[in-house]
């Protein structure tokens, strides 16, 4: 029996952009004049957090606590009661309860909206007590970044196979070397789960190599905003049995084994994670979410992994100018991923799974043009993570090498068993050492002498394609070669995004300005074929300055997210050149 009842969300309170850009650090009552409910949101910077204003012990109201100078806690009017907005934790009593929260999002126009999963715990739904494991019954194997291959009895399931080639166009390459039997496994699986679109997650040359023995072979992904496989068709990959299943409802694969996707709280639009339950033992893959679920997650769950590294960003190594000295660029990203580590570790230590494997961050930026980023853009050590949620809870932690093996019933049964972790055989390579790298910047190369790029007004066309506009922001975009110099001959434009005009010099209005420099090759594949823009920002493929300094949320989630699910018809485009003339650009730098 499946449960009956998509998750669904609902939403509780809307408030304007002003009403956000008003938002005080610390605690800000609200209430939704139209229903008459009480909401609370607490800021620490730029992270918000949410919860109803009712007390968990009899429904009380929650005034601000005055008698905490931090400006963290409110009390409640009933019985004194009081809760820290910043941990959604009860300090008095001490210990007693948590406070649900609800999820924080942001909508197109900076605004935002407080919305509540129903139900919020689903996999509370026709609950499954726990069955003893044969050892070798529940074995979990590591394949390569976030790829796992899971024996659940007598049925295989891997987690995102991204097992060659590269991710993110050109930026990212696979840390470790896979087992020799990688594609067996995948072929041998019975089904196979893609958290997102990403292209460490949803590897198009790792699915095409599957495509060609098996393209029946059962794939679900999450009812996502932004389909996980919007592009499949401009892949040319042949897979033929892609299910999307709705979130939140159990999915029966046999009486012993069944599987619940779940959205992302941030990014509900394309972030999804995954709750396997076998025989009433339940695996937790987070992935990359950056709210599973909006922060409600089972507790003590057998299995729990998730990402830890940090660096998947584009921030800030490939920014320039103001702040972004190399002292502070280094000093940022040193404070940033001790947050990251302190973050999860306190996770684990709150969801208490038997087990925590930290995984989907084994990624490195090897091309010998991406030098600066390698040394720069660092991660964090899965052992250093291991070791503090040791240091402050009973949870078995594990860091997995490529071919190693955990067997669940045993490591239920006795942690110390010597075979509760089988390692790969003594001499396996572990890591990397040489890439393919030639193919795939074949690829890229290709895009760069396409006809279209002959006419200037293919600017025009794609910013058009692209639908973003009536936004007070100036672009300045260069092609560069690989040092990102100024390509020779190539394209050197400005876009007014508030008119979608193209001018040559900048407007004498006031407007935010930004500079992006991308590699040729790159900013020419991801134009022709209408591909999302996290291919150059998260791939490390572009340079970039802005003033004044402040992240244009709605122009980079446009470009990143909500791009036309259609390329541009460049077909079209092309014959209309023809009939108006030859329209060679003879001049390419515009400004």
């Amino acid at each position: 029996m499946e449960q009956s009842t998509e998750q669904t969300t609902e939403i509780l309170l809307c408030l304007s952009p002003v009403e956000v850009a008003n938002l005080k650090e610390g605690i800000n009552f609200f209430r939704n004049k139209s229903t008459g409910k009480d909401y609370i949101l607490y800021k620490s910077k730029s992270r918000l957090r949410a919860c109803k204003n009712v007390c968990k012990h009899q429904g009380g109201l929650f005034i601000k606590d005055i008698e905490d100078l931090a400006g963290r806690s409110v009390r409640c009017t009933k019985h004194n009661w009081k809760l820290d907005v910043s941990t959604m934790k009860y300090i008095n009593p001490p210990e007693s309860f948590c406070q649900d929260e609800l999820v924080v999002e942001m909508d197109e126009n900076n605004g935002l909206l407080l919305l509540e999963l129903n139900p919020p715990n689903p996999w509370d739904s026709e609950p499954r007590s726990p069955e003893e494991l044969d050892f070798g019954e529940v074995q979990i194997t590591y394949l390569t970044h976030a790829c796992m291959d899971l024996k659940l009895g007598d049925k295989r399931m891997v987690f995102d196979p991204w097992l060659m080639g590269p991710a993110f166009a050109r930026g990212w390459w696979l840390l470790h070397e896979p087992p020799s039997d990688w594609l067996e496994r995948l072929c041998q699986a019975d089904l196979i789960y893609i958290s997102h679109l990403h292209s460490d997650h949803l590897s198009y040359p790792t699915l095409k190599k599957l495509a060609g023995r098996r393209p029946d072979i059962p794939i679900y992904v999450g009812n996502t905003e932004r389909p996980v496989f919007w592009n499949l068709n401009q892949s040319g990959v042949q897979l033929t049995n892609i299910n999307v299943v709705p979130f939140g409802i159990w999915q029966q694969v046999d009486k012993n084994l069944r599987f619940m996707i779940l959205m992302d709280g941030v990014h509900p639009e394309m972030d999804t994670c995954i709750i396997v339950e076998y025989k009433g033992h339940k695996i937790l893959n987070t992935v990359d979410c950056t709210r599973p679920n909006g922060g409600r997650l089972p507790m003590k769950v057998a299995l729990m992994m998730s990402d830890f590294a940090g660096g998947a960003s584009g921030f800030p190594m490939t920014f320039s100018g103001g702040k972004f000295t190399e002292e502070w660029k280094a000093q940022f990203i040193k404070t940033e991923r001790k947050k990251l580590l302190n973050y999860k570790a306190q996770l684990v230590k709150n969801l208490q799974p038997r087990i925590y494997c930290p995984f989907a961050g084994y990624f490195v930026e090897s091309h010998p043009s991406d030098k600066y980023i390698k040394e720069t853009n660092t991660k964090n050590d899965p052992n250093e993570l291991n070791n503090l949620i040791k240091k402050n809870s009973d949870v078995i932690t594990w860091t997995p090498r490529p071919g190693a093996t955990l067997d669940l019933g045993r490591m239920l049964k006795d942690p110390t068993d010597s075979k509760g972790i089988i390692e790969p055989p003594e001499g396996t390579k572990i890591y990397k050492d040489s890439w393919d790298f030639e193919p795939y910047l074949e690829i890229l190369n290709a895009a760069v002498g396409d006809e279209i790029f002959l006419h200037s007004s293919w600017i025009k066309e794609y910013f058009t394609w692209a639908g973003f506009k009536d936004y007070n922001l100036v672009v300045r975009m260069i092609e560069t070669d690989e040092d990102f110099n100024p390509f020779p001959g190539g394209y050197d434009y400005l876009v007014d995004f508030l008119d979608l005009s193209f001018p040559k010099e900048r407007p004498q209005r006031e407007h935010p300005y930004e500079e992006i420099r991308s590699r040729v090759d790159v900013i020419r594949h991801v134009v022709k074929n209408g591909l999302l823009w996290d291919e150059l920002y998260i791939g490390f493929q572009t340079r970039l300055q802005r003033d004044p300094d402040i992240y244009h949320h709605l122009f980079w989630n446009h470009f990143q997210i909500k791009l036309p699910l259609t390329p541009p018809n460049w077909r079209s485009f092309l014959m209309c050149c023809e009939q108006n003339g030859p329209g060679i650009s003879q001049v390419r730098n515009i400004l």
